[in-house]
């Protein structure tokens, strides 16, 4: 397998967000290499007997022959979002500095139906949509305490305030961006949890951006990966 770089392949998220893939050295041989390896064997193409032993590992959650392989991905999302991402420690990450660069002026606002209410108790909460005038003076709010917050910044600059000190007036609904390496188990792990009813809706859209990917350049695995509850080995 040989790395492929400058992959095209990208899917908008939100409102100015997306994931691209950057580069991939993954596949479904690669679990099966990694796993046969123990006695002695390797194949050059799979075949019946090899996606039955990927879902065997996956249901007896025989889990390293999952990360002999690598996803490079390109992000752009909402600050909020990347530090729910972060938490996800088996990885690399590299993310766009507003000590070094100007910052974005682009900022989440939520779509209509996305704007919602949030009903229950903490670890139990449900959310529910509101009406449209609601959501509308929600989106509006958003929208000037954005403008107003980059003004600021733009201000500090101008006046000769470092940029690590005038980034401190923007708001987490801030883009940006940042690289993130990671292999199939891990990722597994990522959208197992990331694309469940119970998390973020916005760090869901990025979750099934992410799992399309893992779709695409690794069936079999993904297939054993749904077939096994979405569980990660």
């Amino acid at each position: 397998m040989t790395e492929t770089p400058a992959i095209p392949d990208h899917r908008p998220v939100l409102d100015h967000g997306f994931v691209r893939l950057d580069a991939v050295m993954a596949d479904d041989l690669s679990v099966v290499n990694a796993a046969r390896v123990s006695f002695a064997r390797r194949k050059d193409a799979m075949d019946a007997s090899d996606e039955g032993l990927i879902r065997f590992l996956m249901r007896e959650r025989h889990g390293t022959p999952f990360e002999h392989n690598s996803f490079r991905f390109h992000v752009r999302c909402p600050i909020f979002v990347a530090r729910e991402w972060f938490r996800h420690r088996i990885g690399s990450f590299n993310e766009f500095s507003m000590r070094y660069a100007k910052a974005t002026d682009d900022f989440y606002v939520p779509a209509p139906e996305d704007v919602r209410s949030q009903v229950g108790k903490p670890g139990a909460y449900t959310f529910e949509s509101v009406d449209p005038e609601l959501a509308e003076s929600t989106r509006e709010t958003l929208e000037s305490v954005y403008r107003t917050a980059y003004e600021a910044y733009e201000q500090l600059v101008e006046a000769g305030i470092a940029r690590e000190i005038a980034r401190c007036v923007l708001p987490v609904g801030a883009y940006t961006e940042f690289f993130w390496t990671v292999n199939a188990r891990a990722l597994m792990n990522f959208v197992s949890l990331r694309a469940a009813d119970t998390a973020q809706r916005e760090i869901r859209r990025y979750a099934e951006a992410v799992e399309s990917f893992l779709a695409e350049k690794m069936p079999v695995t993904y297939d054993a990966f749904v077939a096994n509850d979405r569980t990660s080995p």
